[in-house]
């Protein structure tokens, strides 16, 4: 094939890799623990009852008015505004929220739909509890939900000012038909317009005849997401998420696309992913139970290390081996121990979602690390056809056009671990 078609093509294929991940945050595991959503549905005989929670500016956010003579917008229902600095602030409202706590559930009903048979329901609100974030109560099960309303508490007794967006809400609603729902649609209006929204983290916990079922979404649930009885259903929510986030991963995009790029056959490539496969799926588990440090600075040292797997992976995807047979057992043992440490990085994403004691807490861990599986292989079977049509091509395109890629990878990991390093000394 001609020269200028052959550069044609990496001229497709570079520009695709690098204009995706050259502009890529240097750490991607940890939006989705800004925005968690969590509903506990219990059936009951008659229909429903949902314990729901959610940070406060899901709900207020987006019913901020219109500009007063005083320069500022109308606070949006239960809050208060102000200038500082320059900027605009949002507070809570101690008073009205003691006067009338449970408006903030009627903005809840209003948000969430849920519907039966094509039908939607109507909520009823029966109670609500708003708490500084760190102070709720534990809600990672039915029963813990429960306990959470078993008080008489209401709303805390402080007087210093308190962020919206330090503020967590948590609402029983109920759904009454007369008779029993087995299937039902789950979606959502509100639009509080917060960056980052689209990230959104939704658990879905449905207690049915049969046992516990977890669903997982992301986003703002503008979709419905229909909730059955059916173990699959609950399964692929996790699986999806699992290959959303090593597609959204760029780190760990890169990393896996190194080892393609350096592996000479297909045999190699196998065992350089199966190691790495081993390895994320033992530290997965391990971070997500808590088996590891619990220092500050033990989150930004290991995004250190996986942009520093990057470097190492694109500087063995170009350099010569003397002894291709040792080298390759030796990335073995090599890609195992980097893969430790991706794992810690899927862990977090799915430690704050889920609890330890979350019900079905191993199926919705092993429907994740499917889905991260599965993602790695979508990387793979693009890439590895892609370059080996290029190297049978042309040896000396093939060649520049590895150096290039490997390069790029290496140059985004090292703006990266620069910026990594620095976060590790702050924790210091």
């Amino acid at each position: 094939m001609p020269a200028t078609r052959i550069n044609m093509i990496w001229g497709v294929i570079i520009p695709l890799f690098f204009l995706l991940y050259a502009i890529a945050p240097a750490s991607g595991h940890f939006l989705l623990n800004l925005n968690v959503r969590i509903l506990h549905v219990e059936h009951l005989a008659d229909g429903l009852s949902v314990y729901m929670r959610t940070p406060m500016p899901y709900l207020v956010a987006g019913r901020v008015g219109p500009i007063g003579a005083n320069g500022l917008p109308e606070p949006a229902p239960y809050t208060t505004n102000r200038m500082e600095e320059g900027k605009l602030v949002h507070y809570v409202d101690h008073g009205q929220l003691r006067r009338h706590s449970i408006g903030l559930g009627d903005l809840a009903a209003e948000g969430f739909r849920f519907d039966a048979e094509g039908k939607p329901l109507e909520a009823s609100i029966e109670q609500v509890r708003v708490y500084p974030i760190g102070k709720q109560p534990e809600f990672a099960t039915l029963d813990e939900a429960k306990a959470a309303f078993a008080t008489k508490f209401v709303y805390p007794e402080i007087t210093d000012p308190l962020y919206v967006g330090d503020t967590v809400v948590d609402i029983i609603l109920r759904y009454r038909i007369g008779a029993p729902i087995y299937e039902y649609a789950v979606s959502s209006s509100l639009d509080p317009g917060l960056p980052g929204q689209e990230d959104t983290a939704n658990l879905i916990l449905d207690y049915g005849p049969g046992g516990t079922q977890v669903f997982r979404a992301r986003g703002l649930l503008t979709e419905p997401i229909t909730i059955s009885r059916s173990v699959v259903s609950a399964v692929v929510t996790f699986i999806k998420e699992g290959v959303r986030h090593i597609l959204d991963g760029l780190d760990h995009v890169l990393f896996v696309l190194c080892l393609v790029l350096g592996a000479a056959q297909i045999r190699n490539l196998i065992w350089r992913v199966t190691g790495f496969t081993i390895g994320h799926t033992v530290t997965l588990s391990a971070g997500f139970f808590g088996l590891v440090p619990s220092g500050p600075w033990f989150v930004p040292t290991v995004e250190t290390g996986i942009a520093l797997s990057i470097i190492y992976a694109a500087a063995i995807a170009v350099l010569p081996r003397s002894d291709k047979n040792n080298s390759e057992r030796n990335l073995f043992a090599v890609t195992c121990t980097i893969g430790l440490l991706h794992g810690f990085g899927f862990s977090f994403v799915l430690h704050k979602i889920l609890q330890i004691d979350s019900p079905d807490i191993w199926q919705s861990l092993l429907a994740f690390n499917a889905g991260v599986e599965i993602g790695q292989l979508a990387i793979i079977v693009i890439a590895w056809p892609l370059f080996r049509l290029v190297n049978h091509m042309s040896t000396r395109t093939w060649h520049i056009g590895r150096w290039t890629v490997a390069a790029g990878c290496a140059a985004i990991a090292v703006f990266w671990t620069g910026q990594r390093v620095l976060s590790v000394v702050e924790t210091l």
